[in-house]
């Protein structure tokens, strides 16, 4: 496909991308304005509101400056009068991050991936530099450059990750190739060590994130009547429920993080001296909005035995590498798996899903208002160290402990087994069948 073509079609993903951004938060709010204020309504304050809300959601922290006499009407402490917003409704950057790798795969398969993701982060930059000039107001400021860089990062590191995971496993007859042709050249063994380390440790970060997902989902029966008693104390009509319920559902991602933390062991604060863990929960006053019932009120040493989860999805990443590991190594006429590999192979899994996990951390925390609320979320070191650890464990059981039945599987492969012999056409078959557990 012509290069051209290929920047035309990756720029206007990204510029889909921002207008949908833009839409999912203007519609909402332009109902608000309507039921809400009615003819009274500021209509020139729905546009930077708007920008506002799409900046937090990728990642730009808000300098919120409230007037004197709001405070006076709302009964708030006037040191709650200036304060900064940054913990980001992760929904938004789970969509455009899924967005931008699926560009840049359509990009890998136009044959020319760089020059569209180049385009795509030079649109999107744009598109951020035109929303933040035309949000100006006192209430809520940014950073120019954060304001900038920060949306243009959000889209242009998912389709570049998009693009080479790609590349590397169709090709791109480029960088990615000549990077994949050394990596076939490594002793047997070690050939397929990057790409089964990068498979165990997404399978590894995937399952503790899924274990969260289902934490929460339990909860929700568990603790749905502080959640609907929140939602009764704070007295809003049929919109403003809707419109609550939104905001809640664009920050369920930010809870699912919370809840890997609070898996993992070391748990997150809500304010600062505060602490939600397994074995115990120390909390003072917390805002009325109702995601927040699904908080545990306490700890029970019985929960620490959720730190068993992200063992468990470490033994599911060590499972699936060990079995494309045995086969690699049947296709090779081994009859043994080398234990350097798999040693390696099982750091490489935590290490990578400590990464992750640490990534998660530092994306669900942030400030949540004035005062203690400025700490919030997880510590992302300790999460590292935790889920890491814990992956560790459950993936060197899969990949290190012995199999009895290592050297009769590289027999029956190689078709030694058959008293008679075995024909070529059979040896061949069982060969094609190990390779597919690949």
């Amino acid at each position: 496909m012509h290069r051209l073509l290929v920047a035309l079609l990756a720029a206007l993903d990204a510029a889909v991308s921002a207008i949908v951004g833009w839409a999912a938060v203007l519609a909402p709010l332009t109902l608000m304005w309507v039921f809400a204020f009615g003819v009274l309504a500021d209509w020139s304050a729905l546009w930077p509101a708007t920008v506002r809300i799409w900046q937090l959601g990728n990642f730009v922290p808000l300098s919120l400056t409230l007037d004197g006499q709001f405070l006076v009407e709302t009964g708030l402490p006037e040191e709650a009068g200036s304060f900064v917003l940054s913990l980001a409704p992760l929904a938004f950057g789970v969509l455009i991050a899924a967005f931008a790798a699926r560009s840049g795969r359509r990009a890998l398969r136009s044959g020319k991936w760089a020059t569209g993701v180049a385009a795509g982060t030079v649109v999107t930059a744009l598109a951020a530099v035109i929303a933040n000039v035309t949000s100006g107001n006192p209430v809520a400021t940014v950073d120019a450059w954060r304001a900038i860089l920060m949306p243009t990062l959000v889209y242009a590191v998912p389709m570049l990750i998009g693009a080479v995971t790609g590349a590397w496993s169709e090709g791109d007859d480029g960088i990615v190739d000549r990077i994949h042709d050394a990596a076939d050249r490594l002793p047997s063994g070690w050939r397929e060590f990057p790409a089964l380390m990068v498979r165990g440790g997404g399978m590894a970060l995937a399952g503790v994130v899924g274990f969260a997902a289902l934490a929460i989902a339990t909860a929700v029966p568990l603790r749905g009547g502080s959640v609907i008693a929140l939602y009764e104390t704070t007295q809003v009509d049929l919109t403003g429920a809707v419109l609550l319920t939104l905001a809640q559902f664009a920050y369920l991602p930010t809870m699912i993080g919370w809840a890997m933390a609070w898996m993992a062991g070391p748990g997150f604060a809500f304010g600062a001296g505060t602490g939600v863990t397994p074995a115990a929960t120390q909390l003072g006053v917390l805002p009325g909005v109702p995601l927040l019932g699904l908080i545990p009120e306490q700890g029970s040493p019985l929960l620490l035995l959720s730190v068993l989860a992200p063992v468990v999805a470490g033994a599911i990443a060590g499972w699936g590498v060990r079995i494309a590991f045995r086969a690699e190594a049947c296709a090779e006429r081994v009859d043994h798996e080398p234990t350097a590999p798999r040693v390696v192979l099982a750091v490489g899994i935590a290490v990578i899903a400590g990464a992750g996990a640490a990534l998660i951390a530092a994306l669900t925390s942030g400030s949540l208002g004035p005062g203690r609320l400025a700490v919030t979320g997880p510590e992302p070191g300790a999460i590292a160290l935790a889920v890491g650890l814990e992956v560790l464990v459950g993936a060197a059981i899969l990949l290190l402990a012995p199999r009895s039945y290592e050297r009769r599987l590289g027999e029956w492969v190689r078709g030694d087994d058959d008293e008679e012999g075995a024909s070529d056409e059979n040896v061949g078959g069982r060969r094609d069948i190990a390779a597919s557990l690949d």
